[in-house]
Order: structure tokens, then C-alpha cells, then sequence
């Protein structure tokens, strides 16, 4: 081969052009954008699923607490709020229903905030405990979440 032949093949020979490396910019820029709304979906994903888990572990002490209080059971139905304010844990070795309750109304209102509810219902020898809580990052005008545990005393 030539040398002048090989000179040509040489200079015929090139890097990335501006174009290409734009190109390649702006997929990456639509990955990286498609990641970062992946991952705000991932985070209200995991806080309304942590609202879940806090409810239902709520609601499973307070049947709990019914069941080793059966004799009382009928003085746990009503309609509760949850609160943060005053909230100090109740001491001593004779912790009454009353002081129970507003102990778990403040464990709520921090799990849950402070407009969540617990309605507890007796129907025979069955309890029902209905925990509702906002959950508006999804939709500002949406409907409490709910969730409904039932035990038979």
C-alpha cells in the first residue's frame, strides 16, 4: 500500500460530531428525567404504604388491648380522634381503659395525624376497629383511607 494511500483512509477517519453528542445528551437527559419521576412515585408509594402498616398495627393492639379487657369490651365502642397534644404515656400497674385510649389517640395522631379517626363497633360477640386517615398526596379532594380489622371475643 502506499503511503499517500494511507494518509487518505486516515483523514477519512473521524470523532463524534456536535450533533451526535447532543443527541446522546438529550436521551440521557430523558432517562435521567423518567428516573427522578420514578422516583417521587417511589416515595408516595412507600408513605402511603408506611400509613397502611401504621394503621393496621394500630388497630391490631387496640383489638388486642379489647380482648384482654373482655369483661369491659362494651365500654371501648364509640368514635375516637386522634390527637398530638398532651400526650403523656400512662404509668403504674392499674392502666384504666380511659387511660389506654388517650395513650393510643396519641400514638395515632403521630403515626397517623391529626385528622385521622378510629370508630370501634360491637356487634354481638364481634368487634370491629375502623381506622381512617387523610391521604392526600394523591388528590387533594380524595376520600379518608379506611382500613376495618374484626375479631370475635
Amino acid at each position: 500500500m502506499s503511503p499517500r494511500r494511507m494518509r487518505t483512509l486516515g483523514h477519512q477517519q473521524g470523532g463524534f460530531s456536535l450533533i451526535e453528542v447532543m443527541i446522546a445528551i438529550l436521551v440521557l437527559g430523558f432517562g435521567l428525567l423518567g428516573f427522578a419521576l420514578l422516583q417521587t412515585m417511589n416515595v408516595r408509594y412507600v408513605q402511603s404504604a408506611n400509613y397502611r402498616t401504621q394503621a393496621t398495627n394500630l388497630s391490631y393492639e387496640l383489638l388486642d388491648q379489647i380482648r384482654i379487657n373482655r369483661v369491659a369490651a362494651s365500654l371501648y365502642a364509640g368514635t375516637y380522634a386522634a390527637t398530638t397534644s398532651n400526650c403523656e404515656p400512662p404509668t403504674g400497674t392499674r392502666i384504666d381503659k380511659d387511660q389506654f385510649m388517650a395513650d393510643w389517640q396519641c400514638r395515632m395522631g403521630k403515626a397517623l395525624g391529626d385528622g385521622a379517626s378510629v370508630t370501634v363497633a360491637r356487634n354481638g360477640d364481634v368487634i370491629s376497629v375502623a381506622v381512617s386517615w387523610g391521604d392526600e398526596r394523591w388528590n387533594e379532594e380524595a376520600e379518608d383511607t379506611t382500613f376495618t380489622a374484626r375479631t370475635r371475643l
